[in-house]
């Protein structure tokens, strides 16, 4: 490949659900022989230096950015050092990175470096036409699903559910995604006018979508056509789904930090255990529940005849990375009686999650919903249990329910009042050996045979997902002899 062809410029918005996927794609691209340029603000950089293997020769670009000059207090260059009621605040801000985002083009233009394309965020809309000022191949990239994506942009862009009366409403321009209902918005889409500083905002970014050459999803063809044919229709630009990326990156938690879950122990009881008996229950490093949804769950599993691993964190209105305080939070002695009749380990803040999928004692997992711990758990064969918190997370469990047949919806956010016995009648639903949860193993081992399929690259097979990055990374050359000749 020719030097001025083989430079890729990542472009993420500020949180850390949004880098560590363009830093995955990056290592990816990265051994694939492609020099990667890796642009985001000082702080951000700051910890990506620390987080980058040795090995690794990305090259790291600082843009310039004052948060004190947009109302945020200083030092807060990513969503994770925000409380959520600022999180839009940062949002807004990012818009101003665009001229120091042209001028890093430009500089590379100008010394006869051109790169190959730019791959950016979604939320970074404008960055599309930053790009064809130099003649450059832009794509978003989006570490979320194609299903997850269509109905945000959709519900967005049409804002149907201000319609309903009932609570419930569809998608004029995406009806394959059924009914949805108020419930699953988020706070800033239910409360949206079309006036509010929200849809201000995306009534700016997500036209400009348009612009972009192409789209790429951290997905699976097969598992998310649905979503997918969604932004061919709308768009009519290429659409490549080239996922599962692989997430798990270097600077990752060891196994023993942060509540002492050492190898040993959640491998000991695992390996006491039946194969997909045991419930793995973790809500991902930015989501918690309230402190009676946490009693109730507690209750629910000191009733039901299931094992558990539980990741726990301080309920909603605490710091979410303080000490966990289990004689508050959970019934007396539970942890203790857990431990004592072996049926369940309580885990504080973080554990070894794609190690414990991939254990053939875990049968069931309840989550949050994030795709990427969707992703890991299908990969594993292992049916869900959703819990949907935040974001996309809803239509995430939507899918998973509705279209994909693995999951079945436990509670919806963290203001819907649960009930002990619903969980526990859920909890075994899934869990059983017969019925559905058998159904739902046996459909979430044909999707692991599915992603195994699409991400295999040997004896002259290339999967799905080896084809799709393949194309994406041949266009802008493609593009570029189409307009040369």
């Amino acid at each position: 490949m020719a030097n001025n062809n083989n430079n890729i410029i990542m472009f993420p918005f500020m949180a850390q659900g949004h880098i560590i996927p363009f830093l995955s794609l990056s290592l990816r691209l990265e051994q694939k022989g492609y020099q990667i340029t890796f642009i985001n603000t000082p702080l951000n950089i700051f910890n990506l230096r620390r987080t980058l293997p040795p090995s690794s020769s990305i090259r790291l670009v600082e843009i310039p950015f004052d948060s004190t000059e947009h109302g945020l207090p200083p030092h807060t260059e990513n969503t994770d050092s925000l409380p959520p009621n600022q999180i839009f605040d940062l949002l807004v801000a990012s818009t101003a990175l665009e001229p120091a985002f042209r001028n890093v083009l430009k500089s590379l233009v100008e010394a006869g470096t051109p790169p190959r394309c730019v791959v950016a965020d979604f939320f970074f809309g404008w960055s599309a036409a930053v790009s064809h000022e130099f003649n450059i191949f832009h794509v978003i990239f989006s570490g979320s699903g194609g299903f997850g994506l269509a109905c945000y942009f959709s519900a967005w862009i049409n804002l149907s559910h201000k319609n309903s009366e009932s609570g419930e409403f569809t998608l004029p321009d995406f009806p394959e995604a059924g009914k949805l209902q108020v419930t699953q918005l988020t706070p800033s889409l239910v409360a949206a006018t079309g006036l509010d500083p929200w849809s201000e905002f995306q009534k700016k970014n997500l036209p400009a979508w348009a612009e972009a050459d192409g789209f790429l999803f951290n997905t699976v063809e097969k598992l998310d056509r649905v979503g997918l044919s969604y932004f061919r229709r709308k768009f009519r630009r290429p659409v490549w789904s080239i996922g599962p990326i692989n997430l798990s990156l270097p600077g990752s938690p060891p196994v023993n930090k942060n509540g002492g879950l050492g190898t040993e122990k959640w491998l000991h009881f695992l390996n006491s255990k039946p194969a997909a008996s045991v419930l793995y229950i973790s809500f991902g490093s930015q989501n918690t529940i309230t402190a009676s949804q946490m009693m109730q769950l507690a209750k629910a599993l000191d009733k039901s005849n299931i094992s558990f691993i539980w990741v726990v964190r301080p309920p909603l209105g605490f710091d979410i990375n303080a000490e966990f305080k289990a004689e508050e939070w959970l019934p007396e002695n539970f942890i203790e009686q857990m431990e004592r009749e072996n049926k369940g380990v309580i885990v504080e803040k973080w554990a070894p999650q794609i190690e414990i999928l991939s254990h053939k004692s875990v049968g069931g997992f309840m989550t949050h919903c994030g795709w990427n711990s969707v992703l890991e758990s299908l990969s594993r064969g292992v049916p869900l249990l959703g819990w949907p918190m935040a974001a996309e997370q809803f239509y995430n469990a939507k899918m998973m329910v509705e279209i994909v047949g693995v999951c079945v919806e436990v509670a919806r956010g963290v203001s819907f009042d649960v009930r002990s016995e619903d969980l526990r009648e859920k909890i075994e639903e899934v869990m059983s050996e017969n019925g559905k949860g058998k159904e739902m193993r046996k459909k979430a081992f044909d999707i692991k045979l599915m992603i195994e399929e699409a991400t295999r690259d040997e004896d002259g097979f290339r999967g799905s997902s080896v084809e799709a990055l393949e194309d994406f990374l041949q266009a802008p050359l493609l593009i570029k002899k189409k307009n040369n000749s």
